[in-house]
Order: structure tokens, then sequence, then C-alpha cells
């Protein structure tokens, strides 16, 4: 009985200690991808018990240099405004200004299979954590390839080491982000591993509608974009409003893909599997929501994280 009683109390404990409420610090240096892919952390995070206190900084289409460049001009000239972001701080004052639990970098996109562009840029801005947050642990955020259909791959005479495929680009910027975590010690976030994993799944992957024209396609038409985690094709209004016209985004995370790279994170930082969570964002199917977790959970799996 004593030892039922034992097992029983054992049991109930690692359940309280595994539901145990956390609190993760984290400071994002990036761009676009780092917001589409943390869009919905804090609500995976409040969803699982948790909270998620988090610094964003973002510059569109920012790469490690545009970064490392930002944090050498603040230093050299505090005053000038060119090294400072939107918050009004520096980098490095924005490293000082809580204890933050984890600090992430990445690399820009379309420079992101090409290694040459990322150092010694992604090793200055290693060298800056380590000096001004040295408690926070590096994460290198894997950004994710363009969708199959996107333009970039369509070029008839691509440049030299320009990735010809989804596929390509995906080997060439994952080859890239294990080598610079090697050569900084630091973890892959691997949400790259996972949109991959996901647009090329057998059932739930992403297939290009080849029977869409976009040079004759006539507003509100669009293809069949089903399981898409890139935003893709749609009707946008130019900047005065006057005129719309149709445009391909093929780099950008829709709903599904923040969703998707939201649960990489959210098992990296909180060491919980996102599966199961009950947070699902306005309109995804809760059938392919699960998917995506169960995606996200493997990807990290994978990793050993």
């Amino acid at each position: 009985m004593k030892f039922h009683l034992c097992v029983s109390l054992l049991l109930f404990s690692a359940i309280a200690f595994a539901a145990e409420p956390k609190t993760v610090r984290l400071l994002t240096i990036g761009n676009s991808f780092s917001a589409n892919a943390t869009h919905y952390l804090g609500d995976l995070a409040k969803a699982g018990g948790h909270h998620l206190i988090h610094n964003s900084l973002v510059i569109g289409g920012a790469s490690f240099q545009v970064h490392a460049d930002k944090a050498k001009l603040h230093e050299a000239r505090p005053d000038d405004k060119a090294g400072l972001y939107t918050s009004g701080r520096g980098l490095k004052e924005n490293l000082m200004l809580d204890k933050w639990d984890y600090v992430t970098i990445q690399q820009a996109s379309i420079k992101s299979h090409d290694f040459a562009t990322y150092q010694p840029h992604a090793g200055f801005l290693r060298d800056l954590i380590s000096k001004h947050a040295p408690q926070a642990k590096l994460l290198i955020h894997q950004t994710w390839a363009y969708r199959v259909d996107d333009p970039r791959f369509s070029a008839k005479a691509p440049k030299p080491g320009e990735p010809k495929t989804q596929e390509e680009m995906y080997r060439g910027l994952t080859a890239a982000y294990d080598k610079i975590a090697a050569e900084l010690s630091g973890k892959v976030i691997p949400v790259g591993d996972a949109l991959f994993m996901a647009d090329t799944d057998a059932t739930w992957g992403y297939q290009t509608d080849t029977s869409f024209d976009p040079k004759t396609a006539k507003q509100p038409n669009l293809p069949n974009q089903q399981h898409s985690l890139h935003v893709g094709w749609r009707w946008a209004k130019s900047k005065d409003g006057k005129k719309t016209t149709l445009a391909m985004d093929g780099h950008h995370a829709n709903t599904a893909g923040e969703y998707l790279g939201a649960c990489v994170w959210y098992e990296v930082l909180f060491k919980e599997s996102a599966v199961g969570n009950s947070y699902l964002p306005k309109d995804l199917d809760a059938a392919y929501a699960r998917f995506l977790q169960e995606t996200a959970h493997k990807a990290v799996q994978a990793r050993g994280l």
C-alpha cells in the first residue's frame, strides 16, 4: 500500500513539475522572418500556462551585416539615429535592457544559402551578445526556403550559386545555418526544417495550381493555394490605393506558416511539446493545425532539442 502511494505521489509530482509555469525572456535580432515566426508565440505560451517577455528588433530584409554595422555605428557615434532601433536604443542598450534568457540572430533569407555572407558579421553579433548579455543563450533562427513556385526559381539562367529550386535553397541554407551554429556554439531553431517537412508532406504539402495563369488572371480570381505556408498570390492595392494588381509573395509566411514557426519556437524555448496546445489562429483548420504542431515537434526532436 505504501509502495503504491509513493509511486502515485512521485507521478503526481512529475506531472506538476512538467506543468510548472515558466517565464522566458527573449530578445530577437532579425527581420520580417523573425516577426513571422514569433507572431503567435505569445499566444502559444499563454495557452501553455507560460509567460513570454519578448523584445523584437526588426529591420526589414536585414542580414547579419546590417545589424552588426548598426551596432558599430552606434558605438562610434552614439548620437547618430542611424545606429538606433525604433525603440531609440542601440543594440548594446537593448542587450542590457533585461536579463534575457535567449537572444536570437538570423541571416536575411535571400542570402541564407550563401555562407560567405555570414561571417564575420554573425561572429561580431555573438561577441556583442556575450559581452552585454552573458547570461543569455544564443539561438540561431533557421529561416525557410521560398515557396516552390516563387519567381526566384523560374529564372532561365540563374546567377552562379543561386538556388534553382526550393529544395536546393533549403539544402543550402541548412548547411550554412548548421555551420554558423557550430562556429558560434549556438543552437538552431529549426523553423526551416519544419516548413520544408510540411511543404513536402505527401498528404498536407502544398501543390502548385498549374491551371492558373497570372498573365491572364482577372480580379478576384486566385489559384488554389490550399496548404500553402507562404503568402503566395494575392490582389494588392498600390501605395496610393488607386490600383489593384496581382502580386506574388513566395517569401513570407502566411497564417499557417507563422503558426508552424511559432510552434517550433515554443518547443525550443519552453522545452514542451506544442502538440495539443489549445491555441489555434482564427480560420486555421483544426486537423491541419494538429499536423503543423506534430511537424514542429518532429523537427525539434530530430535536432535533439
